[in-house]
């Protein structure tokens, strides 16, 4: 059975203001029944690295964050801290950015809460029953809120092809040791150069397989460490790296199955409204954005976060490639994000679509 996807032009012939045309769309897609009087709403969002212009403009989420107030929901802005070390890698940096990309109080009227806490550690086991993990660590306040409006900026991406709703979801809400086990299949190695034995990773490995060495090193005994990467989340100094070793299709199913974990108990609870708009080659934490592969597109909204992802992507592939970008010269029904990153970007939504997330047909309902 196909899933419904609202689709609301760049061009409006009515002349109405995308803002509203975008909140209606969420009304449209199903808002009150999935936000009921008093739930605590997360609405998942990328805010954007400092000099990155790519990421949904915050008067759109003040209009989503009005639309939520007017069902009855209590919404907050929320991501997860990033595993690389910019300036989202905690709470404090994390919102700051956020507050320096536009998205204070006195813009989006809505508090920002940091999903996994201050450093990346305030997550909840979620089980899965997934190729590659049976449970993942999504960021604890994303699990406990109520409901979910997931806005996504769609963009391409140097590691998984394409960047949609399920990567908004999965890698954006996973904490920082669980962006660490999407990335690689995780063996830690310690710099000794860049140790300063503070016993941190030896407080946070829950296995105890690090201790500090007689050289005041940090030491680890491979044989108990099964490769959670709290490690690498919780070193201060970077003593032990982060590591970026798997193939695109592992990391685009570990995505998936973490998007699992983070929508797990919010059946009919969740909306997803995704910025066909900007789209840029590559991911938003870059701290710039490179021009626009194809024309501005639109916005979608639906319940079904394949089928938008699909949708999306479809919408790419049938726009010309924008003179002066990356796209350049890519025909109309040309695969852009895989011409430009070498990365089949849809392996992803066909992994989500046999974990039972939902389905790649679809109707798309034309609102003008």
């Amino acid at each position: 059975m196909s899933a419904r996807v609202y689709f609301a032009p760049v061009r409006s012939k009515m002349k109405k203001s995308m803002i509203d045309r975008a909140g209606g769309l969420l009304v449209r897609a199903g808002l009150s029944s999935a936000v009921s009087e008093g739930d605590l709403v997360a609405v998942k969002m990328h805010f954007g690295e400092e000099g990155n212009t790519g990421f949904v403009h915050p008067v759109f989420v003040r209009e989503v964050v009005k639309r939520i107030k007017a069902a009855g929901g209590k919404p907050f802005l929320t991501d997860a801290n990033t595993l690389y070390r910019g300036q989202r890698s905690n709470a404090v940096e994390h919102l700051a950015c956020a507050i320096h990309n536009g998205f204070g109080y006195a813009t989006v009227e809505a508090p920002l809460v940091i999903a996994d806490g201050l450093d990346g550690r305030d997550a909840v086991e979620v089980p899965v029953d997934g190729q590659h993990f049976t449970s993942v660590r999504i960021g604890a306040a994303a699990v406990h809120a109520d409901a979910m409006i997931v806005v996504t900026h769609v963009k391409g991406h140097e590691a998984t092809g394409f960047g949609g709703a399920l990567k908004n979801v999965g890698m954006g809400l996973g904490c920082r040791s669980a962006k660490q086990r999407m990335h690689a299949d995780f063996r830690p190695e310690v710099t000794p150069e860049k140790c300063t034995a503070c016993r941190r990773c030896t407080q946070w490995c829950p296995v105890g397989a690090i201790t500090i060495g007689p050289d005041r090193v940090a030491v680890v005994d491979y044989d108990v460490c099964y490769g959670c990467g709290e490690c690498v989340a919780g070193c201060p100094y970077g003593a032990i790296s982060s590591q970026w070793k798997t193939t695109p299709d592992r990391l685009q199913e570990k995505i998936v199955e973490h998007a699992k974990g983070a929508l797990t108990g919010k059946d009919g609870k969740v909306v997803y409204l995704s910025f066909v708009t900007a789209v840029s080659p590559d991911c938003d934490c870059w701290s710039f954005s490179d021009a626009p592969i194809v024309p501005d597109i639109g916005v979608l909204a639906s319940t079904d976060i394949v089928a938008i992802d699909q949708a999306a992507y479809d919408l790419v592939t049938e726009a010309a490639g924008l003179p002066g970008s990356r796209g350049e010269g890519l025909p109309q029904g040309g695969d852009k994000f895989a011409s430009i990153t070498g990365v089949d970007g849809t392996h992803a939504i066909a992994y989500a679509e046999r974990m039972g997330l939902g389905t790649r047909e679809y109707e798309v309902v034309r609102v003008d």
